[in-house]
């Protein structure tokens, strides 16, 4: 008798363990929001597209190759490289305060209109007060798409290279 209520109450622990995970795992609708896939073929040079990833706006900029002859070795290495053309793709939210920078398509640059701060068309900051460029989200490249929210080799390199922490 005392072996048939052990295996009985085991049953229900282990029940009972598997019921309290599942309801601590995030819902699939969650970790559907988690990541974000954008075809980059139809960006054109020069023009800002704004994405959305985890309620946050991504900026998506396909540089010229006037541009990308301009950079700095800093610069080259915040780069995303799909398909051979060089991309700038960071969470849109100053990191002075997190506003949403402006992007001057005239001058090639991001401008926050809350302090006045800048930044180049690589995200690093030109003219204070951001303490930092803006941030490059998590990213993976599948052929000419980009995964946002999954950290790919080319992330991982970015990464261990100290572009991104």
């Amino acid at each position: 008798m005392g072996k048939a209520f052990g295996a009985v109450a085991g049953v229900g622990a282990v029940g009972s363990l598997i019921a309290m995970k599942q309801s601590w795992d995030p819902l699939p609708s969650v970790k559907a929001a988690g990541f974000t896939e954008v075809d980059l073929s139809s960006v054109e040079e020069n023009k800002l597209v704004v994405e959305k990833w985890r309620g946050k706006p991504i900026f998506i900029l396909k540089k010229t190759a006037a541009m990308v002859a301009e950079q700095s070795k800093e610069e080259l290495a915040r780069d995303v490289i799909v398909d051979g053309a060089h991309f700038m793709i960071t969470i849109g939210l100053c990191t002075h305060l997190g506003c949403i920078p402006a992007y001057r398509e005239a001058k090639k640059d991001f401008l926050c209109a809350c302090h006045g701060g800048e930044f180049n068309a690589s995200g690093i900051e030109t003219k204070s007060p951001p303490p930092s460029p803006l941030v490059i989200p998590p990213f993976k490249v599948t052929g000419k798409t980009v995964m946002l929210g999954e950290e790919g080799p080319e992330y991982q390199k970015m990464k261990a290279d100290g572009v991104v922490a």
